[in-house]
């Protein structure tokens, strides 16, 4: 039997009429909350026994859809889950996710319902398959259940980047990762269930205006809202002093993680080790701790 969801445009649309959350003005908080409620509350009356149709195909199509499945996506159901991924959406993200994934050794489903998008990248990907991830039954029959972690990469269509994550929770997947553009939508998939949510856009602009606003900074990692990992050039008061020496953490609550020395990085150094011209010093703390240190 195969099942297919419908979910009506206005399950994520606000009204006729309405502007579209981007074109409004900043609302408070409070509007904010409600309109994220209504919303929430159209996709579960979507999600709802009512909003699922099934038809029958015919019993041998069936037998032999069941046994071509069971065949593919079996290895799967008898691993362990510890390093097993299911990846939806082969977007440049998802794709990069993927790829990433398997390059260190880690077994991924890779899924989207692009045909040309799937061939193109069964080369790269050993386990690609094309099949509509707003489909719980085709999800099913995937396996996707046994598998520990699922990342759900649609990027432009919201719509099915938000049923996708609320299946994949519905099936059981322990943790669930969704791709957000705004943090509008960031709000609502952890309302229905994503554990994180991650922006890359957002994420990829903060990291360049940091680096951008602050002299002699290389990058930046944030870790949480005020604390992150830090690369910056080792400024001239540092020079020729021994870490032990620069109190680094005493005076500016920056811990030293690394030292990049041309082409070589030193991990975890040593107190008695030496700062030098073109140094760039890799530390775990604050933003402003680490530019009242370049000071």
């Amino acid at each position: 039997m195969t099942a297919s969801i419908q979910i009506n445009q206005s399950v994520v649309d606000e009204e006729p009429g309405r502007q579209s959350p981007a074109m409004e003005p900043a609302a408070s908080f409070r509007g904010r909350f409600l309109q994220i409620h209504r919303i929430l509350g159209r996709l579960m009356r979507a999600l709802s026994p009512l909003a699922v149709q099934t038809t029958s195909p015919a019993p041998e199509v069936r037998e032999d859809r069941a046994a071509q499945e069971t065949a593919q996506y079996s290895p799967f159901r008898r691993r362990g889950r510890d390093s097993e991924f299911v990846v939806i959406g082969l977007g440049r993200f998802g794709t990069a996710v993927a790829t990433t994934l398997v390059e260190n050794g880690r077994t991924v489903l890779a899924i989207d319902s692009d045909h040309d998008r799937v061939q193109a990248l069964s080369g790269e990907l050993p386990h690609v398959v094309q099949l509509d991830a707003t489909n719980i039954d085709a999800l099913r029959q995937a396996g996707v259940e046994t598998f520990d972690t699922g990342l759900v990469c649609i990027g432009t269509d919201f719509e099915n980047n938000l049923l996708a994550t609320v299946l994949l929770r519905q099936l059981g997947v322990q943790r669930v990762i969704a791709k957000a553009l705004t943090i509008t939508q960031r709000e609502i998939l952890l309302k229905v269930g994503a554990d994180e949510v991650i922006l890359p856009e957002h994420e990829a602009g903060r990291r360049l205006g940091r680096k951008m606003a602050v002299d002699h900074l290389v990058d930046y990692l944030e870790v949480s809202n005020d604390v992150g990992v830090v690369e910056l050039l080792a400024p001239p008061s540092t020079w020729e002093h021994s870490l032990s020496e620069l109190s680094l953490r005493q005076r500016y609550g920056l811990t030293v993680i690394a030292v990049r020395r041309g082409d070589d990085l030193i991990v975890s150094p040593s107190a008695g080790f030496r700062l030098k011209e073109e140094d760039i010093v890799v530390v775990l703390g604050r933003m402003e701790d680490a530019e009242r240190m370049r000071q």
